[in-house]
């Protein structure tokens, strides 16, 4: 009996950064039934990243690095990963390729479309469309959005938001060529060895008994808004009675001006990897495990001005830990609002500051929040969900295009 071919899958991802892009691409990569063959192709992480491919390497996989095809643009290297990407296609001729996030997605599907891939399907982690840059850099990423969206079979929303952003208030392309795959995870670590992982992360961080953790994750980045959460927590520390302590878990280009700016408030910080002590604000650098961090913070925070989904809103629901977030990307699809977190306008320091002041100050609405979240994202971001909904879209692109 003649065995069935394979649907071969080149997958190229901007970098092998920590995110939520890297999960995606990664169980991606590793669960698809036998049906499909995938190549993995990334490019390598910024210097203030921390590197993701502990997460390829618990998974078995051994990705292509093309170390040109960095985020900032650059038109040297950009020719060089353009030029080894084409070559990838020709050896391996993919039936679709499948870019995650902007640069890949630029390199990847111009090279694809050259190369006359019969599918190309692009997803949209997040987008630079507001709060990244001027008007006039805004427009031409636009445009270079839009130009490729032409050249794709299918663009790919993680979010029922974010489909309506591409669509209604930034039209980058019509309705009817994306579809809605959220993202999908294997969060059952979140739900394991609790209490022992929340004592241990506590002893480290020497946080007492009666003190509430409050932890912000991702990287230190402009667009994330640290100061926000800075200066939220500083009005927190003066209506509350409660001890509080918070945790700037990430690292990055903004780190030594939020320092300076913790210092300029006179909030008592330390940078843990430097002063293993006590203090009101403590920068912990990247944690890999993040879900021992998880099981140690009694709150977790996020301030950003733009997000695609946010990966560690849905990792602190599936840690049962209470949200204050601000509503941007994706949130209102991920949370439960008022069950499982708080959402506020963006940028706006008296809602941010009233909503964390009340999950500080309120014992039991913060024990009520903490039950739900677990039930809420366990089935909804797994990643068997996530397979699943991708290889039917495949298979359905690929009949399409005959």
């Amino acid at each position: 009996m003649k065995e069935k071919k394979k649907i071969k899958i080149l997958r190229i991802i901007n970098r092998f950064n920590l995110g939520g892009p890297t999960f995606n691409a990664a169980y991606l990569t590793k669960y698809l039934s036998d049906d499909f063959e995938t190549l993995l192709v990334g490019g390598d992480k910024d210097d203030t990243e921390e590197s993701s491919t502990f997460i390829l390497d618990q998974l078995g996989l051994t990705p292509i690095i093309i170390p040109e095809m960095r985020r900032d643009i650059g038109f040297k290297e950009d020719k060089i990963a353009y030029q080894k990407l084409k070559k990838i296609i020709q050896e391996f001729q993919p039936d679709i390729v499948h870019t995650h996030a902007s640069k890949a997605g630029t390199l990847g599907r111009l090279a694809a479309y050259k190369c006359k891939v019969p599918v190309i399907v692009h997803t949209f982690h997040g987008h630079v469309f507001h709060s990244y840059f001027g008007k006039t850099k805004t427009l031409f990423f636009k445009n270079i959005e839009r130009y490729f969206a032409r050249k794709s079979t299918a663009i790919i929303a993680i979010s029922e938001i974010q489909k309506n952003e591409l669509v209604d208030i930034h039209k980058i392309c019509k309705k009817n060529k994306i579809k809605v795959i959220p993202l999908g995870f294997d969060l059952s670590k979140f739900q394991e060895n609790i209490e022992e992982k929340r004592k241990s992360f506590r002893n480290f961080y020497k946080i007492d008994d009666d003190e509430i953790a409050i932890g912000i994750i991702g990287r230190l980045v402009p667009i994330k808004n640290h100061r926000l959460f800075i200066d939220s927590l500083n009005e927190v520390n003066k209506k509350t009675s409660k001890k509080i302590r918070a945790f700037i878990i990430g690292d990055g280009e903004e780190k030594n001006i939020l320092l300076d700016y913790c210092a300029e408030l006179k909030i008592d910080f330390k940078e843990f990897t430097k002063e293993p002590e006590k203090a009101t604000i403590t920068f912990t650098s990247w944690i890999k495990d993040i879900d021992w961090a998880n099981a140690g913070l009694d709150i977790i925070a996020l301030s950003s001005l733009n997000e695609g989904t946010p990966v560690s809103l849905i990792e602190a629901q599936a840690a049962n830990k209470p949200i204050v977030t601000t509503n941007v990307g994706g949130v209102e699809n991920i949370l439960l609002p008022n069950i499982t977190g708080l959402i506020v306008k963006s940028n706006n320091l008296i809602e941010f500051s009233e909503a964390l002041f009340k999950l500080v100050d309120d014992d039991e609405l913060r024990l009520n929040m903490s039950k739900q979240g677990w039930l809420h994202v366990k089935d909804k971001f797994h990643f068997t969900r996530l397979v699943n909904d991708m290889e039917k879209l495949y298979v359905s692109l690929l009949n399409n295009s005959k």
